[in-house]
């Protein structure tokens, strides 16, 4: 045990007695009591009260406690009041029930304040005669409890004056008498408590950073205030003042703020009993600005003085206002003192008006100075002279600039028209060049189809469900997969008795509805909540597809029914739900196998035949960006010219490589603009394109080195000889850096080490560039001696070919894929795809809704939106392969074409529009024609027994018996029970129907908890 105030060892037992003694003084604080055993450590804080221990006076002071001297015991200090009490004062109390008289009475002329917030006051002076004895008490009545409540004095000053701490109460009138403990009470005087202080407004609202306006704050109870402070923004306090005489107004001057001070706004903080209340905003201006005075000494017998302000937000009244006048007559310094007449304003400044007696002494107005006082800002006044020198000058300057810089211009503008002329020209050659190129491409280019790309990497069943069930980063979903080890060395004993009942529970179809629509009326219940239950709830009944399906049949309907009196069309579209999320899970469990069989060969030959068309082009391997794309986004309209080089590549035999017919030297085409690492992905796609098996080297350990005759130089992205520019930023090498030429050998070779010089081999930071440069870099690289120092024109319009070519060289590809979704092969559907397809037909007639839109909207928010558009933008959810950032955007475009193709709306594309749509905009039209015949299609097949389908369910659930943890699932939508018990149990209460599985769910709990407390007093008896 240890002091966790002192950190002093109160007691310690190694052995296993737990046994301590501890000393009353050890009591005191908070004590920290820890169990160690091993690895295993257990600890509490304790916090001890002794004070209702103590039986005196003088041991509860020493324990720091309060004696109450009414109640003589002692208490824990937490009253508002808090007091100290002298022991060596207090006296045996009378009996309560007698009433004695004393000789002279005890009189209540005043209290000071009488007048207090509800928070109470801590400190009230009590003013009256006669105030002797002992254990003074204050007797306080009101409305606002039965009983009259009895307050200690707090300190007796004389016999006249007593100081009271008076409690927090509500809003009333109270009545307050004095007495001795008893004693006979005083004759009430009134003490009213009324609600904390309020500011309604100040006047006026703004004032100067110099300080000293006066200011008057409007509200109610304002006297109450203990203070009044002025803060600045940064919280620290200007000044405090009080305002203890009225109620309704307080003034104050406002303080002046220091000039590095850039604050715009001061706040007015009322304070009462240690509590802030805010009040008003109090806006500060800089100083008022004096232009010039006009001093008039003719008019006798008066002087007559005009000061020039400009205007300003201050409205500064006249009364604010203070002028004098000084001048030296006979060697002495004389002041005189104007008063202000009147201020009459201007568009763009005031006039001060003042006079001043003339004394008759005339004013030498060489000598003369102004000075002006608002509040604490003094200003000398400068004099109208001096302005109207400096317009003298200023305008004898202008006429002199004007004609110079006419000239100048002249003839700067007509050696800028040559120079513009010239550089048009060169602009114009360069724009014909370009888009003569991109037109040349355009007409030439060929469909770019992989032939061969070995075998598709499919993954398998596992791990595309549960890529497409947790598709958000985070979390851990392979947790749901089934160990078959572990599996088979289960005993049935061994299976937790709490998840099998559970698992029954589920079962229970209107218990299971009438848990997820609860689910869904919680607030906290967020999307994210219900998509994790869908896929929970899909794992944990995966064995039993046909219940599933009956589940999600219902929901639907419900669904339809919150749906069809809005907006029918909006149904399914989003994933707001269980449902919706439940089914895009049951699609990717139904359709796994089509997607295997008829669509997963098209799919990895599109995602194939994009990556091999992008690096026929530069692509930025910092930004991902490429020459060609699909999206606009991913454009490197920044390209500089390249050069195909061709290399000749000797690999060194590794063991992994060494089997019969394995080339070794091999011709591989890269650019003079690729660097090392995007050589070294060429050279290993062509290595395994020639060979159809993989270089036995990962591209970290692969090393590349120029071989010329025998000398070799190794190739790295960064080197020494890296090209640094100006602002830090390292360019990264290339082939064109190295001065690679056609016909090179270069040789790969394992690397003894990998080493990390500031960056990996496929990610780098900030600090590099490729054919991006930096702003500041950009200008330089395009003046070169080729251009002889003109800049080359370059906009991102010119290369919008570019996508074009991109999408006649992929077009074929992608109309295959589209054709192996919407194709029926052998016309004959999915039977998942005709069964829902049907189902829909069905609810729409049973809703009696004649709109085919509908229909329609309904069939392509279930399949294309839900569960293709979902797998044609992430290929990674199918196969093992890395979706870079770039094949994500040429992905997002086709996946868009593809949704187009099932709207039932008529695309209005103008110039405007975006390339992305733009780019499909022909195809669409077609595309929808084929989507109609279809849908078409589909309903015209025959429909489906009842034993059709569930035959296919029941093959489906036994194709993948055991490959998921059931468990896992069912605990984790136990959680979700968990947390919303209450809410699940009242609802279950009101359902008629539902008494057995209200008993289930309890058991259950008890089951869980009893399965808690059993773990735990396992771990303290193995501790």
């Amino acid at each position: 045990m240890i002091n966790a105030k002192t950190s002093k060892v109160l007691c310690k037992h190694p052995g296993i007695n737990c046994t301590c003694q501890l000393k009353t003084a050890d009591l005191i604080d908070k004590v920290r009591v820890s169990v160690v055993s091993g690895s295993w450590q257990l600890t509490e804080m304790l916090e001890f009260n002794a004070c209702p221990s103590q039986k005196t006076c003088s041991e509860c002071k020493r324990l720091g406690c309060s004696w109450d001297a009414r109640e003589n015991r002692c208490v824990v200090s937490t009253d508002t009041c808090k007091r100290k009490v002298n022991c060596d004062e207090i006296i045996s109390t009378p009996s309560r029930n007698v009433t004695l008289q004393r000789s002279k009475p005890m009189i209540i002329t005043s209290i000071k304040p009488a007048w207090i917030s509800t928070l109470g006051k801590s400190e009230v002076l009590v003013i009256g005669e006669n105030f002797t004895g002992s254990n003074i008490l204050m007797e306080i009545s009101g409305t606002s409890s039965c009983k009259p409540d009895e307050i200690s004095v707090t300190k007796v000053l004389n016999h006249t004056h007593m100081k009271f701490c008076l409690p927090p109460s509500r809003k009333e009138v109270k009545s307050v008498c004095i007495k001795e403990s008893g004693f006979q009470c005083s004759h009430p005087v009134p003490l009213h408590y009324v609600s904390l202080p309020k500011c309604s407004e100040i006047f006026p609202n703004i004032t100067w950073r110099s300080g000293g306006r006066n200011i008057i704050i409007h509200g109610r109870y304002l006297n109450i205030t203990d203070s009044v402070l002025i803060v600045d923004e940064m919280e620290q306090t200007l000044i405090h003042f009080t305002c203890h005489t009225n109620s309704v107004e307080c003034n104050f001057t406002t303080p002046a703020i220091k000039p590095e001070k850039m604050m715009k706004m001061a706040a007015i903080v009322l304070t009462i009993e240690e509590r802030h209340v805010p009040c008003i905003k109090l806006q500060y201006d800089p100083d008022p600005e004096f232009i010039h005075y006009e001093l008039t000494t003719d008019l006798e017998p008066d002087l007559e003085l005009k000061i020039h302000k400009k205007n300003d937000s201050l409205n500064i009244s006249r009364s604010e206002i203070e002028i004098f006048l000084s001048h030296v007559v006979n060697k002495e310094l004389v002041n005189i003192t104007f008063t202000v007449q009147n201020i009459s304003n201007t568009e763009d400044r005031s006039i001060i008006h003042s006079r001043a007696k003339n004394s008759g002494i005339k004013i030498d107005r060489s000598s003369v100075k102004v000075y002006v006082k608002v509040g604490n800002f003094v200003h000398e006044v400068p004099n109208e002279t001096h302005g109207y020198v400096y317009l003298y000058i200023l305008f004898l300057i202008i006429p002199i600039v004007i004609v110079a810089a006419v000239l100048v211009t002249q003839r700067k503008s007509k050696q800028l028209n040559r120079k513009l002329s010239a550089h048009l020209e060169l602009l114009e050659c360069e724009i014909r060049k370009e888009i003569r190129e991109g037109f040349v491409e355009l007409q030439m280019e060929k469909l770019d189809v992989v032939n061969n790309f070995g075998t598709i990497p499919f993954l398998d069943y596992k791990h595309f469900v549960l890529r497409t069930f947790f598709p958000e980063p985070g979390g851990n979903p392979f947790i749901f997969i089934e160990d078959s080890s572990a599996l088979l060395s289960r005993s049935p004993s061994q299976k937790d008795e709490s998840i099998t009942e559970l698992s029954k529970l589920i079962c229970n179809k209107k218990f299971l509805v009438t848990l997820i629509h609860t689910l869904e009326k919680q607030k906290t219940f967020s999307v994210r909540d219900r998509c994790l239950f869908a896929s929970f709830l899909t794992i944990a009944l995966q064995t039993n597809l046909v219940y599933l399906t009956d589940i999600l049949e219902v929901l639907t309907r419900d669904l339809m029914d919150q749906s069809s009196n809005a907006q029918p069309k909006l149904m399914l579209r989003r994933t707001e739900s269980v449902v919706e999320k439940l089914l895009t899970n049951w699609m990717s469990v139904c359709l796994s196998g089509f997607l295997r069989e008829t669509v997963g060969e098209p799919f990895y030959l599109l995602v194939t035949t994009l990556n091999q068309r992008m690096i026929k082009g530069p692509v930025d391997v910092i930004t991902c960006k490429a020459l060609y794309t699909l999206n606009e986004d991913w454009l490197l309209w920044q390209v500089t010219e390249f050069n195909t080089v061709a290399l000749n590549v000797v690999f060194e035999n590794i063991q992994e490589n060494e089997g019969e017919g394995t080339t070794q030297n091999i011709q591989v085409n890269a650019l003079d603009c690729d660097t090392i690492g995007q050589a070294k992905e060429k050279i290993l796609q062509a290595f395994l394109n020639k060979n159809g098996a993989l270089y036995g080297l990962q591209l970290s350990e692969m090393g590349l080195a120029l071989q010329s005759g025998v000398y070799m130089k190794e190739l790295l992205d960064v080197d020494s000889s890296s090209v640094i520019l100006e602002d830090g930023i390292i360019k990264l090498n290339t082939i064109g850096h190295y001065e690679i030429s056609d016909g090179a050998t270069i040789k790969v070779f394992k690397k003894e080490e990998t080493i990390i010089s500031g960056c990996s081999d496929e990610e780098y930071s900030d600090n590099y560039c490729h054919l991006i440069l930096p702003d500041s870099e950009a200008a330089k690289d395009t003046q070169s001696a080729k251009h002889k120092g003109k800049q080359k024109f370059k906009v991102k319009e010119m290369y919008l070919t570019k996508l074009l070519s991109t999408k006649v060289a992929v077009h074929s590809v992608v109309e295959k894929l589209f054709r192996s979704i919407w194709t029926l092969p052998n016309n004959k559907a999915p039977i998942a795809i005709k069964y829902f397809f049907d189902f829909l037909d069905t609810q729409a007639e049973n809703k009696k809704i004649t709109d085919p839109d509908v229909v329609h909207i309904w069939k392509t928010n279930s399949l294309p939106l839900r569960f293709w558009v979902n797998i044609l933008k992430n290929p990674q959810f199918v196969f093992d392969i890395k979706k870079t950032p770039h094949i994500d955007g040429c992905l997002s475009v086709i996946a868009q074409a593809f949704m187009d193709a099932f709207s039932v709306s008529e695309q209005q594309l103008g110039k405007e529009a975006p390339t992305n749509k733009l780019l499909y905009a022909k195809d669409i039209p077609l595309y929808k024609e084929e989507v109609k015949a279809f849908y078409k299609a589909i309903k015209e097949l025959p429909p489906l027994s009842t034993s059709e389908i569930e035959d296919f369910l029941t093959q489906e659930s036994k194709k993948h018996e055991n490959e998921f943890s059931e468990a896992v699932a069912l605990k984790k939508i136990y959680q979700y029970i968990a947390r919303y018990f209450d809410e699940i149990l009242n609802k279950l209460e009101k359902e008629r129907g539902l008494e057995e599985a209200q008993q289930q769910l309890l058991n259950i709990k008890s089951l869980v908890e009893e399965k808690k407390n059993c773990k735990w007093i396992k771990e303290c008896t193995d501790s």
